[in-house]
């Protein structure tokens, strides 16, 4: 009841017609149950109630429908801000990329089936009343993202079959592409040989050593190599920065949308097509040369094959090292090219934006000072009616970025504006390409804690002698240790770290290429108890 009475001293009193004038904004979906519910309303209590569509100049407030699935993904949205009316929303894209992120950072089977279970649990109770109304806040944190939670528990469960990682252990599903028997028999491998070196190469260039990739994953035995860090280190660092292009290539993307909706066409050619040659022409070229070594260089070269660091260096200072030799022929021609064409893109990226909106600015204002004369006799002979339709007619348009433009323009400060655009996208996107790193390193800092972890309590445990029922009593004690460092480490401590920073990849890295989250959300008038 005080809700009720709280909208209705919101509503404006009108002497004259001796009733009540509410003003409100409405979804225009629900404007027919609107229009319903007031003539049901009005024909009981023997009054009557009108709806009325007034325009106006205001920007609308954001009404982003969610389900018990997609709400906390807005929430993670929406926290960075709300997005302007028909604004691109980033949230139906955050509910594959943001747990697929995570994973990367947090990948290993066991702790992602984990996870996956414990918000498995939520879901299947989630419309039990003694775990709806409970007041827990860590809890209600936790219930709140049961779907985000099970994405990513699931995802990860994906990148550890990738990383071959369950508790940090490496899994034999299939058969490895690795033969150490053909070694031995080839190498003539003695027991003496055997006795003087404890670590043993296998050479992938004799014949029958290496069978072939493996088929889903990381080959299983490269957990007892000595090099497995080097490996894995190599890895996932050009991973990340494959993943990390893709994912700010994508986002530039998603602002075309943006600008054709809301009629920028200008900003195509003008801003994303130079962010999209400078991104591509740079860091794009970067992921070129790692997927073509990867398929060029052969396991003979391999020892000679050049550095792609090296070259990616010498781009940027037009030169070359006769130590480093190229991946392609003209490599040299074809990075001073992308490099040139980079650089071109900074001043149209600098000044096309604003030169072209003082040229239209310019030509508005040539027009409008041709047709005043007329516009000025014909609101003198038509003053009754000429008012009312001119302010339906431009209010109708109100919110497009033209009619912005016509009530102030100020070269000075676009210009000011875009300067600061393009000093953040350029030195962003090598800030941002860098900052996609994290993923490799928070990944190797995962799998190395559940090997420590591994190594220091059940590794310990499993060692220990003695009778079968000794040994069993004794395991029961280190497994609950085991258990709890797990959750209480691994879990809950390397799980809020690579959300936090999965959160700042959408942030930061990709949802400042297209969205601006300056609107403010809509808060309709609803009796309906709001079901998380």
């Amino acid at each position: 009841m005080k809700a009720v009475y709280l909208a209705l001293n919101q509503c404006s009193v009108s002497a004259t017609h001796k009733c009540l004038i509410a003003e409100a904004w409405c979804a225009m979906r629900d404007l027919p149950t609107l229009q319903q519910a007031l003539q049901e309303s009005s024909s009981e209590a023997g009054v009557s109630a009108v709806v009325h569509r007034i325009p106006c100049r205001d920007m609308p407030p954001t009404l982003i429908r969610t389900t018990r699935f997609t709400a906390s993904f807005q929430g993670i949205v929406d926290a960075y801000g709300v997005g302007r009316y028909q604004e691109v929303n980033p949230a139906p894209y955050t509910i594959i990329t943001f747990p697929f992120l995570f994973a990367v950072m947090f990948g290993d089977v066991g702790h992602g089936l984990l996870m996956f279970l414990f918000a498995l649990a939520m879901v299947l109770a989630e419309d039990r009343p003694a775990v709806k109304t409970a007041q827990n806040e860590i809890w209600r944190t936790f219930f709140g993202g049961r779907y985000l939670l099970l994405l990513m528990g699931l995802f990860s469960v994906y990148t550890g079959f990738i990383y071959n990682e369950c508790f940090s252990r490496a899994t034999v599903i299939f058969p490895s592409g690795w033969s150490v028997a053909a070694m031995a028999n080839q190498s003539g491998w003695s027991d003496t040989f055997l006795a003087e070196h404890r670590m043993l190469a296998l050479d992938p260039n004799v014949t029958g050593v290496f069978l072939g990739p493996y088929p889903f994953g990381i080959d299983p035995v490269w957990s007892l190599a000595v090099n497995h860090l080097s490996f894995l280190n190599s890895f996932k660092m050009k991973m990340s920065v494959i993943l990390g292009v893709t994912h700010m290539a994508f986002g530039v993307v998603l602002g075309v949308f943006n600008h054709v909706h809301f009629g920028q066409l200008h900003r195509l050619m003008l801003e994303t097509l130079p962010e999209l040659v400078f991104l591509l022409g740079l860091f794009g070229y970067l992921v070129f040369l790692v997927v073509y070594k990867w398929l060029r260089v052969s396991v003979a070269s391999a020892a000679s094959a050049p550095s792609i660091l090296i070259h990616f260096i010498n781009m940027f200072l037009f030169s070359s090292s006769p130590t480093n030799r190229p991946l392609f022929p003209e490599q040299e021609v074809v990075q001073a090219a992308l490099v040139v064409l980079a650089l071109a893109m900074v001043p149209i990226l600098l000044l096309g934006t604003p030169l072209f909106l003082r040229w239209q600015h310019l030509r508005r204002q040539r027009r409008h000072a041709g047709q005043q004369p007329d516009e000025d006799k014909t609101g003198l002979l038509d003053s009754p009616d000429a008012p009312v339709a001119g302010w339906g007619s431009d209010e109708e348009k109100a919110g497009s970025p033209g009619d912005q433009e016509e009530a102030e323009f100020v070269f000075s400060e676009v210009l000011m504006h875009q300067a600061i655009h393009t000093i953040e996208f350029c030195l962003g996107c090598i800030s941002n390409t860098a900052s996609y790193l994290r993923l490799w390193a928070l990944s190797l800092a995962h799998a190395q804690l559940s090997e420590v972890l591994w190594a220091m309590v059940m590794r310990v445990g499993l060692r220990l002698g003695g009778e079968l029922g000794v040994l069993a009593v004794l395991l029961l004690p280190i497994f609950a240790a085991f258990a709890v460092l797990t959750v209480a480490i691994l879990l809950v401590m390397e799980g809020l770290s690579a959300f936090l920073h999965a959160l700042r990849l959408h942030w930061v890295e990709f949802q400042n290429k297209f969205y601006s989250g300056t609107g403010y959300k809509l808060n309709p008038f609803t009796f309906a108890v709001e079901d998380e």
